[in-house]
């Protein structure tokens, strides 16, 4: 295995070598218009995928692997204290306890998973380690965060102040309802911390300079879940599939409903079909409408793609969704992805 990834990093390195990107790698030229067939480029739910798109620039904006890329920025918003759905700052399950599912997949079909992994800060860095260093692609719990410590991650307390606090105020009621689009700051409401509970993540995906794709996602889960519960964001199919000749996909919302449409790769799976990106996404949206009817008026979902082009699209559940895009032509630019309810949280 070691000499095989030697050979592949040699080859990817070379093929680095034959082409330079144009002087105008840095986002520093806002535009408007919607991207078409551009290279490199990253996109990531949410607003707060702004800052990770940053970080995943430093590394495409000089001819980096867009698997490097997807780590670097996501590890943005596993570091974000004051994001209450991803990493460090995320809200703990019913118990108290803080748990963090990632996963990652690259150009060549190669992917690593970790769920209900506690006290490890960074959940995406050990899900790479799982695809590149063991025979698996998933570990979970207490044998993933040993795999953690033996790689060298440190222990951290995950629970911060502001999410026991919440935690601590949820415990009043112990009442679970959901809020659609916290993620979105056109959304944000002036809630109690208890009552702000959410159920999204970071999902990324990257188009390098020479045309490979790769992807990222990485979550807290659900405030207040059960303990032990995970959804679609650490499953290979779910909350993330890249095949490196169509595109990538990556979800965000309820996992359970992404779960079972096996929402990422029949978004993937519909772009090879001759879908583009945003078609892809909306009919993988009308999947859970279809099957659920009842649950989707209810709660968000979103999808997000880019295809082998550089085109991109996306569609939700609710009116709310938004996404970030970062290119040789834009920086912080958000997104509004188009939807099937309007949702009543609105304005």
């Amino acid at each position: 295995m070691h000499s095989r990834r030697t050979f592949i990093k040699q080859g990817v390195l070379s093929a680095a070598s034959l082409g330079t990107l144009a002087s105008a790698v840095s986002c520093a030229q806002p535009s408007p218009s919607k991207s078409k067939g551009k290279k490199p480029i990253v996109i990531s739910t949410w607003d707060f995928g702004v800052a990770a798109n940053q970080a995943a620039w430093e590394v495409l904006g000089k001819n980096g692997r867009a698997l490097d890329a997807v780590e670097q920025g996501v590890k943005v918003a596993e570091a974000d204290l004051s994001n209450h759905t991803v990493g460090k700052g995320g809200y703990p399950d019913r118990d108290g306890h803080v748990t963090l599912d990632a996963c990652i997949m690259d150009e060549f079909g190669n992917c690593g998973s970790v769920a209900a992994m506690e006290h490890i800060a960074h959940p995406i860095s050990v899900a790479r380690l799982v695809m590149e260093k063991t025979p698996h692609v998933m570990l979970v719990g207490e044998g993933a965060m040993q795999f953690a410590l033996e790689s060298g991650f440190q222990k951290d307390n995950l629970l911060t102040p502001e999410a026991d606090k919440a935690w601590k105020e949820w415990l009043k009621e112990k009442k679970y309802e959901p809020v659609m689009n916290i993620e979105n700051k056109s959304f944000a409401t002036d809630r109690l911390p208890g009552n702000q509970y959410n159920h999204d993540t970071i999902g990324m995906l990257a188009l390098d300079a020479n045309g490979n794709l790769s992807g990222a996602c990485t979550t807290s889960g659900m405030a207040f879940k059960m303990h032990g519960r995970v959804g679609d964001s650490p499953i290979i199919g779910a909350g993330l599939y890249v095949d490196n000749e169509i595109g990538g996909a990556t979800s965000t919302g309820v996992g359970e409903e992404v779960i079972r449409t096996v929402g990422s790769f029949l978004v993937v799976e519909l772009m090879r079909q001759g879908y583009s990106p945003e078609d892809a996404c909306k009919e993988a949206v009308l999947r859970i409408v279809k099957k659920k009817p009842e649950i989707a008026k209810d709660i968000q979902v979103g999808f997000l793609a880019l295809n082998k082009q550089g085109e991109y699209g996306s569609y939700a559940l609710q009116d709310g969704f938004t996404f970030a895009v970062c290119d040789t032509e834009k920086q912080d630019l958000i997104e509004k992805g188009k939807f099937h309810y309007k949702s009543e949280t609105a304005k």
